[in-house]
């Protein structure tokens, strides 16, 4: 999944969830599940979520919505072996790029 952010330090939660696709809700859910979503949060208690976040946003996305885990499967796969769900989700990353750039190219021809 290709997630269309702006470079910045942080991201407000509606920005979050319009680049995901899903409602506000179900990142605060996430949120709460998950530890690896820390969002800082201002004076008046708006989540701030960092890059660092959103690239875990992604590989929660991945693991839940595009390959069918539970939310207790995506966790445990995330405490058992966490470098390789990175690696495996930057190679598919890599790989979707490529292809969107050959159907470019292909849709040019």
């Amino acid at each position: 999944m290709h997630v269309d952010l702006p470079e910045k330090r942080y991201y407000k939660i509606g920005e979050v969830a319009k680049a995901f696709g899903v409602n506000t809700s179900l990142i605060r859910f996430w949120e709460g599940e998950f530890d690896v979503i820390r969002p800082k949060k201002n004076a008046k208690g708006n989540r701030l979520f960092t890059p660092e976040d959103i690239e875990n946003f992604k590989l929660i996305y991945n693991l839940v919505k595009e390959r069918g885990f539970t939310l207790d499967g995506a966790k445990q796969k995330l405490k058992k072996n966490p470098d390789k769900v990175v690696e495996n989700h930057e190679i598919i990353s890599r790989l979707e790029a490529v292809k969107a750039e050959l159907i470019k190219i292909k849709n040019q021809l």
